[in-house]
């Protein structure tokens, strides 16, 4: 079963479609920065290929890597929250390809079509809740004194 934040389980398929109309086929080497937290989230992408981790700014020390992301999954989501400016970082940890997709274009598309927009808010607060959830996970696993009792 797919997970909720993939585009394949979260989207209706008319709205996958419309969506993926206007997606663009990039590439991004291992090691590439997708983009960098605090800096305008103009666009964003779901993998096809590769694995992209989600990191979070630490004074003085590499960024700590909160999540990975894989085939189907959506990266970014603060393209679709004011002030549009990136919660966290991004950086391809193997080869990546994926379908990037142009923020103002998709925010005007839900603007003109409330069905569509409702959809995508749905699909982006799915895939907010989860990644909210293993950030927590994560935090638990490093700093509580027995770990998430994840297995």
């Amino acid at each position: 079963m797919a997970s909720v934040t993939t585009v394949g389980a979260a989207l209706p398929a008319e709205h996958r479609e419309r969506l993926m109309r206007i997606a663009r086929e990039v590439s991004f080497d291992e090691g590439t920065r997708l983009f960098e937290e605090g800096r305008r989230a103009d666009r964003f992408w779901i993998v096809r290929t590769g694995t992209v981790a989600l990191d979070v700014h630490v004074p003085g020390r590499r960024p700590a890597v909160i999540d990975s992301l894989g085939h189907g999954e959506l990266v970014g989501w603060s393209w679709h929250f004011e002030p549009h400016v990136w919660q966290l970082g991004a950086e391809a940890m193997s080869p990546v390809r994926a379908y990037e997709f142009d923020a103002v274009t998709v925010r005007a598309m839900c603007a003109e079509d409330p069905e569509f927009g409702r959809a995508v808010a749905v699909w982006v607060g799915q895939v907010l809740a989860h990644r909210l959830n293993a950030a927590r996970i994560r935090l638990l696993d490093l700093y509580g004194p027995y770990g998430s009792g994840s297995p």
